[in-house]
């Protein structure tokens, strides 16, 4: 089995600015990389001490350069990139303000936004990306347990968490904050929910 400590990366200028990111490539600011440090720090008092522990991103820079902080922080090798833990593309939608967003749209399950990914797309590219994580970390680690940090986006994290707790969680109004970690179980190619940090909206 395969802990997996799913961390949303660290603020962005966009994110401070209430912007919608989607696939593109923005770059933590100084907040999301002090962020990133007190990450490190509550994650070294998650992970297991008798587990190897591997660190995974996104490739895109905010995830990555989270990814490499939490890293270089905790000892550990800097992390492999995974295109597959990118955040859900959001078409048209990105560079738009959350407000003028949800003026066009709705609300976040919207589907009619042009080039945009369904959240069902999202939700198998996400599972089928932690899956190939855990096979590449059992295939280094094996026999022995891993725990696995992956750094990865928000609406990405959201969908793993509804897939896990069969769509029960996160409720409705509950955000997930820059940084924040949520842990799942890896086992027998299925995916339990271990634990959660929702913030109110």
């Amino acid at each position: 089995m395969t802990t997996l400590i799913l961390v949303r990366h660290g603020e962005t200028d966009w994110n401070r600015d209430r912007r919608i990111q989607g696939a593109t490539d923005v770059p933590l600011n100084d907040t999301g990389r002090r962020q990133a440090r007190d990450a490190a720090a509550t994650l070294r008092g998650m992970l297991d001490p008798r587990a190897r522990a591997v660190v995974v991103a996104s490739d895109l820079s905010r995830a990555r350069e989270t990814g490499e902080i939490i890293a270089g922080e905790l000892g550990l090798p800097a992390p492999r990139l995974y295109p597959e833990l990118r955040e859900r593309a959001y078409g048209v939608a990105e560079g738009l303000s959350v407000d003028e967003y949800f003026a066009r749209w709705g609300d976040w399950h919207g589907t009619d936004v042009p080039e945009a990914e369904t959240r069902e797309d999202l939700r198998t590219r996400a599972l089928a990306g932690l899956t190939k994580v855990a096979r590449d970390v059992r295939r280094e680690t094996a026999p022995g347990a891993a725990s696995v940090i992956v750094v990865t986006h928000g609406a990405l994290i959201r969908e793993v968490i509804r897939h896990a707790s069969g769509d029960a969680l996160p409720l409705e109004g509950e955000r997930l904050a820059n940084a924040s970690a949520h842990t799942v179980l890896f086992e027998r190619e299925r995916l339990r929910l271990l634990s959660y940090t929702p913030h109110a909206a």
